[in-house]
């Protein structure tokens, strides 16, 4: 354990990669990252974030304030989800039982940030390693739990709309496949909690914890590639391939009728929905792939850098940015799967009169009917 901060560097920064820490850092102890973190918990703190010097109080303010307003929109949006779905019959359908499960998971990770902001004031781990342990917890469940809730909506999109008579999922198979979620992420998450394998340590300004991808060797090489294709690479695969089958069963719908009208001599069977079907269905995949990519691609990259990569680029500030960004995408899903379709907006309505979000949807009430049955079937959010 390293009790003293102003160790020789380099008996600790020997690894290819690590920078030195400067003789005139060396000087003043309490510029270093790590100074207010207690003497016995200097062994989860690797060597490599040690050499730094403690960032400004603006850095830890400015990031304080960032993750408020991710705290106050991700919390509206997700419970804004959650309130609709669970007070409405009309929208508790298998399909958007997925939809509650994702605002499961989002909420959950938006609960971790009031610890973030009380670690930021303290500039270390207010609450120490037990914090630091249920910080990361909750941060494993709920990333690995909304990436593969993501890639059971693909799945059941894309059962909908490929099988459209026998292809929609009962209540019982999408519960089944909800708790099936929880359970992909439970062994990647108790297994760093309890140090049976990997643990969590605290990483960037110290102020947040994930699993350790820092410590050299065999077991964390192994556990960091693991759990990379376990969280990140198995779901954006599922994704993009239920999305490109739906795309493609779309667009070969439409080529078939193109034949049909053909031989009928007739100029077109589209009834004029089907081109704004399948462009709507579109923009719905492209943007949840690319928000899954944005979102957890940095803490992905991050991981590797950090367990096989030059160390040199994984600085403090540098290492904050990962978790902003899968905490973003947290706060923009619901807004994305629910909000924006037609049925939960008029529910969240009829639940929430005096929220103005809204008012501008009130629009051609003739069409109301047309657009939500459209979109039912073209993206199945209820039966």
């Amino acid at each position: 354990m390293f009790d003293n901060i102003t160790a020789n560097p380099g008996d600790h920064f020997l690894r290819n990669g690590l920078m030195q820490a400067q003789v005139d850092l060396m000087e003043s102890e309490d510029e270093f990252l790590g100074s207010k973190i207690d003497v016995e918990y200097m062994d989860y703190i690797h060597p490599h974030w040690r050499q730094y010097r403690a960032p400004k109080a603006y850095q830890h303010f400015v990031l304080g304030i960032i993750y408020a307003i991710i705290l106050f929109m991700g919390m509206l949006g997700n419970l804004l989800v959650l309130t609709a779905y669970f007070s409405s019959k009309v929208l508790r359908s298998p399909s958007n039982l997925f939809v509650a499960n994702l605002a499961i998971f989002d909420t959950l990770m938006m609960s971790k940030l009031p610890v973030f902001v009380v670690n930021s004031v303290y500039e270390g781990q207010f609450f120490g390693k037990i914090g630091c342990d249920i910080y990361g917890l909750i941060g494993s469940y709920s990333g690995m739990g909304a990436a593969i809730t993501n890639s059971a909506i693909a799945f059941d999109r894309y059962r909908t709309i490929a099988k459209p008579l026998d292809g929609r999922l009962s209540m019982k198979a999408a519960t089944y496949i909800v708790a099936g979620t929880w359970l992909w992420a439970t062994p990647f998450s108790i297994l760093p909690f309890f140090e049976i394998w990997s643990r969590f340590t605290p990483e960037g300004y110290l102020t947040t914890c994930s699993f350790d991808y820092m410590t050299e060797g065999q077991s964390t090489q192994i556990f960091t590639i693991v759990i990379f294709s376990w969280a990140y690479v198995i779901p954006l695969v599922l994704i993009a391939l239920f999305y490109s089958n739906i795309l493609s069963h779309v667009r070969e719908h439409e080529k078939m009728l193109k034949e049909q009208a053909k031989r009928m001599n007739v100029k077109s069977l589209s009834q004029g929905e089907e081109k704004s079907a399948e462009i709507r269905i579109a923009k719905v995949a492209i943007s949840i792939v690319f928000l899954f990519i944005c979102g957890w691609t940095p803490y992905a990259l991050v991981a590797i850098i950090g367990c096989f990569g030059d160390r040199r680029l994984m600085t403090p500030t540098f290492s904050m940015f990962p978790a902003i960004a899968c905490k973003t995408v947290a706060c923009i899903d619901p807004w994305i799967y629910a909000i924006n379709h037609p049925r939960f907006r008029a529910e969240i309505q009829k639940k929430l009169p005096w929220l103005c979000l809204f008012a501008e949807k009130k629009k051609a009430k003739s069409t109301d009917g047309k657009s939500t049955a459209s979109e039912a079937t073209v993206i199945k959010t209820e039966t």
